[in-house]
């Protein structure tokens, strides 16, 4: 696959094609890290959290109604 470096607003960029995103499993918004190596090469890997902000919310929420005594002991 070969890319082209294009002008984006001010800056330059490449623009990634959305098979290339669905095989790698990225999405808009991702963060990647971005390691320059040596001969110009360039790796970039995903920094992913290990659960997403709405499972995390979906999980809390199942962990306090199932526990609800217990929290309501703590709470006094």
């Amino acid at each position: 696959m070969t890319e082209t470096i294009t002008k984006i607003g001010n800056s330059k960029g490449i623009i990634l094609d959305a098979a290339l995103l669905e095989l790698a499993h990225w999405r808009e918004g991702d963060k990647l890290s971005v390691t320059m190596h040596d001969g110009g090469s360039v790796t970039f890997t995903p920094l992913k959290t290990s659960i997403q902000p709405e499972q995390a919310a979906t999980l809390a929420d199942s962990i306090i109604s199932s526990n609800d005594e217990l929290f309501s002991r703590l709470a006094k």
